[in-house]
């Protein structure tokens, strides 16, 4: 009996650790017009793309994948400082001397080398196109009265593969900047209280939008079950939740 605990709690401690776990990220594959996209759900804010013989990695952070272990990236993309998406040991371990990292002026100031870009800015990376879009909050502040994420410090990344347009908003609210968007046809949301959007707010914000694709992230405890219905008006949207929390 007493084996039998220790086997049990062993498996459940695997499942909660990614990195002891045998469980594989999660993979989706979408076509372009020069190739597929894949899509890596590492966890949380963290994802790994590959197009075209490229990798891209965003919000690298070593609590969820041992990046010694990963393709390096062709191209790091960080959104802003907060500690689960500003690692710069994740950063060391997924990039080569080759590498291009996109970065926040305060993720530079705080020792991160790269090229930073600010809100609006495009870049070309082969071929493939970054936009640096505005992230920040408006309704949800700290007591302060400060925003969580003030306008113009984080940034959300428009990345342009083959005619397909790929939106990872970082931690942002429905903000107006952002429902000005148009041609996304992939679309990361974030999820969770009080730092970024409500389900209300990330329906409202996809029915502006209106990506063939949403995936919902940085959800933690939020019941994604909530989105989807909030978004059943909206049959062109095909929500998919992934392990994002």
């Amino acid at each position: 009996m007493e084996k039998l605990f220790v086997c049990c709690l062993v498996s459940i401690l695997a499942l909660a650790n990614p990195l002891r776990s045998e469980v594989p990220f999660e993979t989706d594959t979408i076509k372009t017009s020069a190739g597929d996209l894949t899509i890596t759900f590492i966890g949380h804010a963290t994802l790994m793309f590959s197009w075209c013989g490229k990798t891209i990695h965003v919000d690298p952070w070593s609590k969820l994948a041992d990046y010694a272990a990963l393709p390096k990236g062709d191209i790091i993309l960080i959104t802003h400082d907060h500690a689960d998406h500003f690692d710069p040991e994740a950063m060391k371990l997924a990039t080569t001397e080759r590498s291009v990292v996109i970065l926040t002026r305060a993720c530079q100031e705080r020792g991160g080398a790269g090229v930073v870009m600010r809100n609006g800015d495009v870049k070309t990376i082969g071929d493939i196109t970054i936009e640096a879009e505005p992230a920040y909050n408006i309704k949800h502040k700290r007591p302060d009265g400060k925003p969580f994420h003030p306008k113009g410090e984080g940034s959300g990344y428009r990345i342009a593969c083959g005619g397909t347009s790929v939106y990872v908003a970082g931690d942002t609210e429905n903000t107006p900047d952002m429902k000005k968007l148009r041609g996304i046809d992939v679309a990361f949301l974030p999820m969770n209280l009080p730092y970024t959007m409500t389900p209300e707010m990330v329906a409202d914000a996809a029915a502006a939008l209106r990506p063939a694709i949403l995936y919902p992230y940085h959800f933690g405890d939020t019941d994604t079950a909530k989105l989807v219905a909030l978004l059943k008006a909206h049959p062109e949207i095909d929500v998919r939740i992934r392990r994002m929390n």
